[in-house]
């Protein structure tokens, strides 16, 4: 069955439009066609290992037209809600340089004191070791919050996966007893009104794209959109035939989006 013509598209990005470094077959063409038709665009990434300026970049890189203001990941929404929520609050960040670096723009200071922590934000971490447990067991003892940037359990790489932030989490849970108050990537909804806000329009009006049904699926169904479940990353037929989270569309990729339309410019 042909998908029909949204007024915006919400893309996931690694699994979705390209996997690795490298542009998924029709992805390019696929997103040109839907901005030569008026269709607004925009991307969405739990992963919080680069900057939206470095997602652009890449993108760009690989030929695919994109802008700041169309471009949201997890460290940039977890900014976002740090602001709201709790201006000022000092950090201490399982995390990568790219995140810490943002929030450390955003005026956020940060500590490895447990008394002066009052946020202990959980994610993606290679360089994890055991003395970030320690820090962040002693803050959560000593009455920290614990936020984290995204729920997944692991990062889709060629030839594999690498484990997420949800093994930080888990970690940090585990022996501090608690649980994690906040997760702001998808399925959120704070990532939902996120997306929403980066094409201006209401969700009745996008189509939600992604290849996982526990976030990017997950997240369009709560948030009221449509989703389309692209068969070129984490999820197979097999998971969504055992899935209480069913997408509106399954196509087996991106070209689907468009197919029968009139792409000339």
């Amino acid at each position: 069955m042909a998908v029909r013509a949204y007024d915006g598209y919400i893309f996931d990005l690694d699994g979705t439009v390209y996997l690795g470094d490298v542009l998924l077959p029709g992805a390019g063409e696929t997103l040109a066609g839907l901005r030569a038709a008026g269709r607004r665009v925009a991307f969405l990434s739990n992963n919080p290992t680069k900057t939206r300026e470095q997602y652009v970049a890449k993108l760009r890189g690989m030929g695919v037209a994109a802008e700041l203001h169309e471009v949201a990941n997890s460290s940039y929404v977890l900014v976002e809600w740090l602001r709201a929520n709790a201006p000022g609050a000092t950090l201490f960040v399982c995390g990568e340089a790219p995140l810490i670096g943002e929030l450390e723009a955003a005026g956020f200071p940060l500590s490895e004191r447990a008394g002066e922590i009052a946020i202990v934000v959980a994610s993606f971490d290679r360089t994890f070791t055991y003395h970030k447990l320690q820090v962040a067991f002693d803050a959560i003892r000593a009455g920290a919050r614990l936020v984290a940037t995204n729920p997944d359990r692991f990062c889709p790489v060629p030839g594999g996966g690498e484990p997420d932030a949800a093994a930080i989490i888990a970690a940090i849970e585990a022996c501090a007893n608690t649980r994690c108050e906040v997760n702001v990537g998808k399925p959120s909804p704070i990532m939902a009104r996120t997306a929403s806000a980066l094409v201006g329009l209401p969700p009745e009006r996008c189509l939600m794209v992604g290849d996982r049904l526990m976030t990017d699926i997950a997240m369009g169904v709560g948030a009221g959109m449509d989703t389309a479940l692209v068969l070129t990353g984490d999820s197979t037929r097999a998971d969504l035939a055992a899935s209480a989270v069913q997408p509106t569309h399954v196509i087996a990729g991106l070209p689907e989006l468009v197919e029968g339309w009139d792409l000339r410019t």
